[in-house]
């Protein structure tokens, strides 16, 4: 993990100030470009340092307990949301011995995954991380060779590895008053306001805590079908605030959330450097819905949460994370942290993985 390039000031927790972003004025904004210099390919993994994983590992892993947040590959095995390839397998027998193989075909979106960052760039701008262009990533060097610039193989090297929190709104959500919450249903575009999920988070009494894959089993397939028929599709999520851009800056390393295109922050209270481990926040709103942000983005609300942490930060986000075993888990013992180990796919110049990802109690 790189260190951040001299010049920027930053804070007590080795990370630029929320308030000066952009940190250099002609790029984007609110983007981080340069802040692990100008061909850095990590982003906010670069919090993940060696001394925050041990001290994660150490202060989370009790009981070994593990936890698969991996929805099946074939989870959507008719018809996808954005019109992405289904999972398809192809069994083949290796007579005359008595051996199989089998070959995979899959869009990298289709089911559980991490957003990498040559996936979704500052539209108006055309750039993805660092600055990084469309002739960058699909152009071909002398040698004839692709080019693997910003691509997925970069978080492959050490994973994405740490403290992880759970956020579980839905639970939340039953337990309260129905006259004091807003309404919200995950095939809308209903946003979950920040003071929602800070609200859950001390509701757990969580101090750190980083969901759509239980909701989509209850649909019926007509029900499903329609959903996917309207263009663009709707679903519900986490709001576009400059509130909640800050919050995940000041604390986060990756977001992951059980939605499709879902980008999930978790709240902390004001960190130390001893304290400080900025990993992911995990959201559960138990929709199965392509987005951690609410979608399609309102016309008054400018900020897409795709563009600046993908783009801007470098910052992963997780979607279509399975997480009703978690969910169940940490209501049980009272405890919504825990260790993540996450190894995502190395493919030089992928553009999304599956996160192979555990929750380690």
């Amino acid at each position: 993990m790189a260190p951040p390039v001299p010049g920027f000031k930053l804070n007590e927790n080795g990370i630029p100030n929320f308030e000066d972003l952009p940190l250099r004025k002609t790029d984007p904004h609110y983007s981080a470009w340069g802040l692990y210099g100008d061909k850095d390919e990590l982003g906010t993994l670069n919090r993940l340092t060696d001394e925050r994983v041990a001290a994660a590992a150490r202060n989370e892993i009790k009981t070994g307990h593990r936890i698969s947040l991996n929805w099946p590959l074939n989870a959507q095995p008719e018809k996808s949301f954005f019109q992405r390839h289904v999972f398809t397998q192809s069994l083949i027998r290796k007579a005359p011995r008595v051996v199989n193989d089998d070959v995979w075909t899959f869009n990298s979106q289709v089911s559980t995954q991490w957003d990498g960052l040559r996936h979704y760039a500052y539209q108006r701008e055309a750039r993805f991380y660092n600055g990084v262009t469309m002739e960058d990533i699909h152009g071909v060097g002398e040698d004839g060779g692709r080019s693997t610039v910003n691509g997925i193989h970069a978080w492959a090297e050490q994973g994405i590895v740490g403290r992880g929190v759970l956020v579980d709104y839905h639970s939340w959500r039953l337990a309260q008053p129905a006259a004091n919450l807003k309404p919200y249903d995950p095939f809308k575009s209903d946003a979950i306001p920040l003071e929602d999920l800070q609200a859950c988070l001390a509701a757990q009494g969580t101090e750190v805590k980083f969901g759509f894959t239980a909701t989509y089993p209850q649909k019926t397939d007509a029900e499903l079908a329609a959903y996917k028929s309207v263009v663009p599709h709707h679903f519900g999520g986490v709001e576009r605030s400059e509130a909640l851009l800050r919050w995940i800056w000041e604390h986060f390393s990756a977001v992951a959330g059980d939605q499709p295109s879902c980008t999930s922050p978790t709240p902390t209270p004001t960190p130390t450097p001893a304290s400080f481990f900025p990993l992911p926040f995990i959201l559960r709103l138990l929709t199965n819905s392509p987005s951690v942000e609410s979608w399609p983005a309102p016309p008054e609300s400018p900020h897409i949460l795709h563009e600046i942490l993908l783009s801007g930060w470098g910052c992963p986000i997780g979607e279509l994370f399975d997480l009703e075993k978690l969910a169940a888990h940490s209501a049980a013992h009272r405890r919504w942290s825990f260790f993540v180990v996450s190894e995502p796919c190395n493919v030089p110049g992928g553009v999304a993985s599956p996160p192979n990802i555990l929750a380690i109690f």
